[in-house]
């Protein structure tokens, strides 16, 4: 289907057409550019429409000016761009706009690209372990203090343990059940089953985490293409319409942040239940970023699938389990199937495939075998800084 002259009349449906990760997990051969176009050919492959359609694009993390340098990589000349950056959270606040964007006639077929090479370039020497974000404007408050990124969450989990009761053993079933999701997927790097004595026993990285509480870090890329309806007839797939989404920042400094115990998916899944219709007992399968085990317990709670406070209970026995009452990254999340960097994209990957039929032997089926009808992709930036949440059904 031709390029066509976006609507300007009405608000229009839109659909996610088109998904693909690039190769992932130890890629020691390829630059981030070429993540970004594995990915972004793949997710065009998969959308069935030819690459003439594409009038809008986002990319963020890579270049000096993203996302202009990509798209030049990629051969487009999108007439739309988005380069919002705010951590981990950046693809779901970056699929709002590009929704709100084709919604509204300013675009009409939006391709949303990622990649890196975190993983190889700290084992070729290209770059070291540690994540600083400069000690200017009001980290400079913080820096002198060697307030981390990692401390932050850990200081946050401990003010839930404190305040709720919540316990270790519930922190590290998360990992747990992200490591027994992963072994499903072919494509998640660590696969082989781990115990919660195994994540309570390993090497302390920030009390409480121990290393199996944090994310990995790997290579990878991953590619999603939103489209106007008029373009779904034309697609290879089967869409998966986007029914709402929600946005919110929350702070920078941690003295500034209210209460350590509510992230800003409070705010952002709020508003993306209310524009969907829908609410949390609706969805069918969950995909939370996890660079750490208290993420996902906290996002949960602040999505409203259990009570403030409750969290710790509601990740026991096996509820984020593929089988469980509510799946949770079912492709073993940053925990265990990959974490590259900005992770938030892979998540709307994975709840577009879950909903199609398509994740294989780790396939959610809920009652009498039918496949998932809405998904919910949460992202996190920062330390809580910042949320975006998409509310995705099947069409």
């Amino acid at each position: 289907m031709p390029r066509q002259q976006p609507s300007t009349t009405r608000r229009r449906k839109v659909a996610v057409v088109g998904v693909a990760l690039s190769d992932t997990g130890r890629v020691d051969d390829a630059t981030p550019y070429a993540l970004h176009a594995q990915a972004a050919r793949r997710a065009l492959a998969d959308s069935g429409l030819d690459r003439g359609v594409i009038d809008g694009f986002g990319s963020a993390g890579l270049g000096t000016l993203a996302p202009v340098e990509v798209a030049e990589y990629l051969g487009l000349r999108p007439t739309w761009v988005d380069s919002t950056t705010v951590g981990g959270a950046t693809w779901e606040v970056m699929a709002a706009h590009a929704a709100d964007a084709i919604a509204a006639g300013h675009a009409n077929a939006v391709l949303l690209v990622y990649g890196s090479t975190a993983r190889a370039d700290i084992r070729a020497g290209r770059r070291t372990a540690n994540l600083s974000f400069g000690s200017r404007g009001p980290l400079q408050f913080e820096v002198p203090y060697g307030h981390t990124l990692i401390s932050k969450y850990a200081m946050a989990a401990r003010r839930h343990m404190h305040q709720y009761g919540t316990s270790l053993e519930q922190l590290a079933s998360v990992a747990v059940q992200a490591r027994a999701n992963a072994a499903t997927n072919p494509d998640a790097m660590f696969r082989a089953p781990i115990t919660i004595d195994d994540v309570l026993s390993g090497p302390m990285i920030a009390d409480p985490f121990t290393k199996l509480h944090c994310c990995i870090r790997s290579d990878g890329g991953c590619a999603v293409l939103l489209a106007a309806e008029e373009y779904v007839p034309d697609t290879a797939k089967s869409p998966v319409w986007v029914l709402g989404s929600g946005t919110a920042v929350s702070h920078t400094t941690m003295s500034e942040w209210e209460d350590f115990t509510v992230s800003p998916a409070a705010v952002s899944g709020r508003l993306a239940f209310e524009r969907a219709g829908v609410t949390p007992a609706d969805v069918d399968v969950a995909q939370i970023y996890d660079a750490f085990t208290y993420m996902t317990l906290v996002t949960l709670e602040d999505l409203g699938f259990c009570a403030k406070g409750e969290g710790g209970a509601f990740v026991e026995k096996g509820r984020l389990l593929r089988d469980g009452e509510l799946p949770v990254n079912t492709d073993g999340g940053g925990l265990s199937a990959c974490h590259p960097g900005m992770r938030g994209l892979f998540l709307v990957v994975e709840a577009v495939r879950q909903l199609r039929g398509e994740a294989g032997v780790g396939q959610v089926r809920r009652g009498g075998g039918r496949l998932p009808e809405v998904a919910v992709a949460s992202g996190t930036g920062g330390w809580f800084c910042s949320s975006g949440t998409l509310v995705l059904g099947r069409g």
